[in-house]
């Protein structure tokens, strides 16, 4: 339900792009919008940010909880499958730079412990899709929304300013494609490492 409700706010987020790139009007060469329209298209970020901010924290809390309590489980049935402690599973996601492949990392290891056959590694044919896609989507949409702001920040004038919220649009939309496929490796992760367990 949480990651449901960052998929929306990130689905009002991209209609507030749309709602900004109606307002301008123009070419390349030289763009021009009503203040009023902008204003509005302004006023619909801000509802956006009201919502998402919130969304946003209360989904990490629980999608970070479920991790180190996966991360215990799955650890449980293989010991040997990991490369770093439990409590990595909390703290990788706290890490500059760094978390940007660590979660993903533990997550890989967690999915394999749950596959593995006893005494040895992974069944033949295991396939990784749902990690790769969970992080790949996940991870473009953190670093396209960083550069949007960035450009943002750094806008010169109402043509630029398009560019950072068309930047901004494209992570909004992928982080929609990476709430689906977490809601989709959450489900499947935790029924493999019940059916592992038993």
């Amino acid at each position: 339900m949480l990651l449901a409700a960052v998929a929306v706010c990130d689905l009002f987020a991209v209609y507030a792009g749309f709602r900004t790139h109606a307002a301008v009007q123009g070419d390349v060469g030289f763009v021009f919008a009503q203040q009023d329209e902008l204003a509005e298209a302004d006023a619909l970020f801000r509802t956006v940010d009201r919502f998402y901010a919130p969304a946003l924290l209360a989904c990490a809390v629980a999608f970070v909880a479920w991790f180190h309590r996966m991360r215990r489980a799955a650890g449980a049935l293989a010991p040997d499958a990991f490369s770093r402690g439990t409590g990595w599973a909390i703290g990788a996601w706290f890490v500059p730079v760094a978390f940007l492949w660590m979660p993903y990392r533990i997550a890989v290891e967690m999915w394999t412990a749950c596959l593995r056959e006893p005494g040895r590694g992974a069944r033949a044919g295991t396939s990784f899709w749902p990690v790769n896609l969970w992080w790949g989507t996940f991870a473009c949409s953190l670093l396209l929304r960083w550069y949007s702001g960035f450009r943002h920040e750094r806008a010169d004038g109402l043509a630029e300013v398009l560019d950072a919220v068309t930047l901004g649009m494209a992570g909004d939309a992928l982080n929609v494609v990476a709430a689906g496929a977490a809601g989709y490796f959450v489900v499947r992760l935790t029924r493999m490492q019940g059916a592992a367990g038993h």
